[in-house]
């Protein structure tokens, strides 16, 4: 019997590490795992950890260059000589000991479980360290030093696999991977998130749609900052479905960066863990329509450590392994009391953020109409406009 959810996971991990006052602290993957752990999702029979080595440079260059993954191995030696060569040495990405090593087993973890659902050996797959999809072939960038996501798919499309979708939530554009597979039929690239215009990395725009042989295969949704839950989740059902069902995809790979959150620091967006939950719950169910159940599942963005990134991250896990955890279950107290001796802060209460009794999440179907003087509205009509007659749907419903 296949494995229900192949999850990477390791405490080493925390080895990427880019130094104390960083946005991306390690103890967002400790926090995540703790409470994996206090939920038993890794003691669950259908669950396996997968704890990969240091890969070969071979793994990295499918999607590196050669030049570049030697610059960061040298740079791991010697960080004090990171100049921002490479996008190594900056602010984003200061150079530290074990980059090397630590990024490179983020890529294998993301290969080893895009193999194993390819196999069927599992029939999803969670890295949760994952995501890093701002690591351009040569240059590091937006706290990403190697791109898993790009080595992972490329795996699949090297080993069978003819159509291969990815989905970004994050609240950054996946500007990596976009750039990676930009003229690649074989590859769907579908990335929602806050308007480049104020954001980080300044790209991402409804008119960027692939390359001269894979016209309409890249897919942006811009949106403005201050968006929430219902505006959110009008753009990503509106765009998401029905592109997914017209490429037809074997696979599924989908980034989950949790900076969409209302209280992340570092972006605009205002959305709470339950459309997060609700995205990846989709996501899922998509991909047991369209793809036998092939699924891989990664982390990315994610900045409001303690509130944040471990319940949206766990749910994930929750999610893949066929055992949700419902929004108003009590978040568990010895969890929180180790929060409260790490970080000094008590840690959430419930596993969702809105009221008990709020009802179920809403929001507006595409088929209830288009209006021209709504921001959101606007973004996603760019969107479909620009890509949907390319995959014969109609702009308007579908």
């Amino acid at each position: 019997m296949p494995t229900q959810a192949l999850v990477v996971w390791d405490p080493t991990f925390t080895r990427y590490d880019f130094g104390s006052g960083h946005p991306m602290s390690p103890v967002r993957l400790d926090l995540t795992a703790r409470l994996c752990d206090a939920f038993g999702l890794f003691d669950l029979a259908g669950v396996r950890r997968h704890d990969p080595a240091v890969p070969d440079d071979a793994v990295l260059t499918t999607v590196h260059d050669p030049g570049y993954v030697a610059a960061i191995r040298d740079l791991s030696g010697h960080p004090q000589d990171a100049d921002g060569g490479w996008g190594i040495g900056t602010e984003d990405d200061p150079a530290f000991p074990s980059m090397h090593d630590a990024s490179a087993r983020i890529c294998a973890g993301t290969r080893d479980i895009c193999e194993a659902v390819w196999s069927r050996e599992a029939e999803h797959g969670v890295n949760f360290c994952g995501g890093l999809h701002h690591a351009m072939p040569a240059k590091a960038s937006g706290f990403c030093i190697y791109n898993d996501i790009g080595v992972g798919i490329q795996w699949l499309l090297d080993n069978g696999a003819e159509r291969v979708a990815y989905v970004d939530v994050d609240v950054h554009h996946g500007d990596g991977v976009e750039r990676i597979f930009w003229d690649d039929p074989r590859v769907m690239t579908i990335s929602i998130h806050e308007t480049g215009r104020a954001l980080f990395p300044g790209t991402g725009f409804a008119t960027d749609i692939g390359g001269p042989h894979a016209t309409g295969e890249t897919v942006n949704v811009s949106l403005p900052p201050g968006t929430g839950d219902a505006g959110w989740m009008r753009a990503f059902h509106a765009t998401v479905g029905p592109l997914l069902r017209a490429f037809r995809p074997q696979v599924l790979v989908s980034q989950h960066g949790c900076d969409t959150h209302a209280h992340d620091p570092l972006a605009h967006l205002a959305l709470s863990i339950d459309a997060q939950v609700a995205a990846a719950e989709e996501l899922h169910r998509l991909a047991h329509s369209l793809c036998d159940g092939r699924w891989v599942a990664l982390g990315g963005g994610g900045y409001e450590v303690v509130d944040v990134v471990p319940r949206a991250w766990t749910h994930l896990t929750a999610i893949a392994a066929h055992q949700p955890i419902p929004l108003t279950t009590q978040v568990p107290q010895e969890w929180r009391e180790h929060v409260q001796r790490v970080t000094g802060r008590p840690g959430p209460l419930r596993m969702g953020d809105r009221p008990v009794d709020a009802g179920p999440l809403w929001w507006r179907s595409w088929d209830l109409g288009y209006d021209p003087d709504d921001a959101i509205d606007r973004a996603v009509m760019g969107t479909r406009q620009a890509v949907f007659p390319l995959h014969g749907l109609d702009v308007y419903f579908d």
